[in-house]
């Protein structure tokens, strides 16, 4: 099997859009080794660089960041890993930092697939020599390309005669799962969907392929972030290509971990090309979201717009002005129709379930038709509430773990209360009303009582009503209920719909604005003043709501305006994940 070297500094060149499949981020292991007497075997998977111990012992000598093996080895010692997934393998990261006298003189690298993923044995007839063995120096990383295999899930590193390896990277391109249901809705980015990061315009503390790996991370280390800039309208950048073209639907921009140093807001924008790194100007990529505020250390869920009918390969997180991102998520749809056949890209794994974060089963385009009616409207999908989604209708009113995830943190005062047993979070919103000096309108605490309300089987519901408040904003604090409590709910609910719409240049909701959130019982909301917005619709069982409202009187026309929304040509539908 023909093999190259690649000089170290040609390494962004050869590897950086490809993904290293062995890689403990995606679920690379160890599953067995010959011998590891002085360093286990494991290190060589991790993620960080190895660090040097030098002047460090243990009960067996110096201590090493990698694998080593004792000395005298009359054949070759070897480890089996397991990569995260499936995937065609192109090249291969051979590093023996801080190996010096100790190191392995040489390697070879063999391949196989498992079909049902169970660990071969070092003698299994089915291993294949991809790398053939090579000569390896000391203390030093060693690239090598080799022609792209098949797709496989299993490596043997072989070290001739023994020695010491410090990390060992596999790279390549994944085997895409992909629902077998085409009208499921995934995460098209993912990377075992196949997504890949392209391209990044900065990735000094953080590298942008992170943004697509599966979980949420274990600190700022595995996610992307840019250094600091000190240019005025600066931005950093990130594209994405997709598993597959696709209808999308919405996104969720991931912040763990990121406290003092997330993004002040993002945008994204969409493209289809048959370019592995689109070069196109930039107005020929679409805005599906428009600059947002983030906030720190949290998941932010955003629908998406300008999507529908169009099927996308490529997606780009724009950040204002710097900072740092863990995961992006994009759903959708798979554009079967319109299939993106790069020559560059693995064979395809068409499967019954999808790995890693999956999504709902909204459809993210054109609505499809439901049996046995007509006249449909559009779908949006109700998402989790947060403060930064709901900033354009109105407050998110709550309580947080962490007080370092607060919204605005430079704005929000936390301080301690009540002799050190509480924690305060100061005026997260504020009352305001703008009712005529004539009209003594006051403002009060009021209780509704809400029943759950009745969604069609698939989660589906219809908004047939909105209203708002012309001079008035209003509060909504969910209330719970125990036994022994009087009157209260013996098993309150948890979750409500907020549905919410901007106004429109005839003086009546924007339908295209229309967005659903789903709120906790931990959460209360703020309609800002004039926001329409459908009435509360709680979710399961009842739920008690104390209002806050300024109203003339007990409510007089000033108050709310009520529109009943036309459904000649269908009313929006609200998707609730089930």
């Amino acid at each position: 099997m023909a093999c190259t070297r690649i000089p170290l500094d040609a390494f962004k060149d050869t590897f950086s859009t490809a993904i290293e499949l062995s890689s403990v981020a995606l679920g690379g292991e160890v599953t067995s080794v010959s011998d590891e007497f002085f360093a286990e075997a494991f290190h060589l998977l991790l993620v960080e660089p190895a660090p040097s111990l030098k002047g460090q012992f243990g009960p067996k000598g110096a201590l090493f960041s990698g694998w080593e093996s004792r000395r005298h080895n009359p054949t070759y010692d070897w480890c089996i890993i397991k990569l995260g997934t499936t995937g065609s393998i192109s090249g291969f990261d051979i590093d023996t930092s801080h190996f010096n006298g100790n190191e392995a003189p040489q390697v070879s690298v063999d391949v196989l697939y498992s079909p049902d993923g169970s660990a071969p044995q070092v003698d299994d007839p089915r291993w294949k020599e991809l790398l053939p063995r090579v000569d390896l120096g000391p203390s030093s990383r060693h690239l090598f390309t080799v022609p792209p295999s098949e797709g496989v899930n299993y490596v043997k590193l072989n070290m001739y005669p023994d020695g010491g390896i410090a990390r060992f990277r596999v790279y390549g391109l994944v085997s895409p799962v992909f629902p077998s249901d085409t009208s499921v809705s995934f995460d098209l980015a993912h990377v075992f969907s196949g997504g890949r990061v392209v391209y990044t315009s900065d990735q000094h503390f953080g590298v942008g392929s992170n943004l697509i790996l599966p979980g949420r991370g274990k600190d700022m280390g595995d996610g992307w972030e840019t250094k600091r800039s000190r240019a005025a309208g600066h931005k950093d950048w990130a594209i994405i290509k997709l598993g597959d073209a696709g209808y999308l639907s919405q996104v969720e921009i991931d912040t763990a971990h990121f406290k003092g140093n997330f993004p002040e807001s993002c945008e994204l924008h969409a493209v289809h090309s048959t370019e592995l790194v689109p070069d196109v100007p930039d107005e020929n990529w679409t805005l599906v979201l428009p600059r947002t505020k983030l906030g720190p250390h949290r998941q932010h869920f955003f629908q998406l717009e300008n999507v529908a009918g169009t099927p996308y390969t490529h997606v780009k997180i724009t950040i204002y002005p710097d900072g740092g991102i863990k995961r992006v998520r994009v759903l959708g749809q798979r554009a079967v129709d319109s299939i993106n056949k790069d020559s560059d890209r693995a064979a395809t794994s068409n499967v019954n379930e999808i790995a890693g974060d999956g999504g709902s089963s909204a459809a993210p385009h054109e609505p499809a038709p439901h049996p046995g009616r007509s006249g449909l409207g559009p779908i949006i999908p109700a998402l989790p509430l947060t403060a930064e989604a709901f900033s354009p209708f109105g407050k998110v009113v709550q309580a947080y773990a962490d007080i370092n995830a607060v919204p605005d943190p430079r704005h929000t005062k936390v301080t301690g209360a009540n002799q050190g047993t509480a924690t305060k979070f100061h005026k997260l919103a504020l009352l305001e009303a703008s009712y005529p000096p004539e009209s003594a309108a006051t403002t009060g605490l009021s209780v509704y009582r809400c029943k759950p309300i009745a969604v069609r089987p698939g989660g589906e519901w219809e908004v047939k009503v909105l209203e708002r408040h012309p001079c008035t904003n209003q509060a909504f604090v969910p209330m719970g209920g125990g036994v022994g409590l009087g009157d209260a709910l013996e098993e309150p609910g948890s979750a409500y719909l907020v549905i919410v719409a901007k106004n429109g240049a005839d003086d009546k909701p924007d339908l295209a604005s229309m967005r659903a959130f789903i709120a906790s019982a931990g959460q209360a909301i703020v309609y800002d003043t004039g926001i329409w917005h459908h009435p509360m619709a709680v979710l399961h069982k009842t739920m008690d709501f104390t209002c806050v409202e300024t109203q003339i009187g007990n409510g007089d026309r000033l108050d709310c305006e009520v529109v009943d929304l036309d459904g000649s040509a269908g009313f929006y539908r609200v998707q609730i994940p089930i």
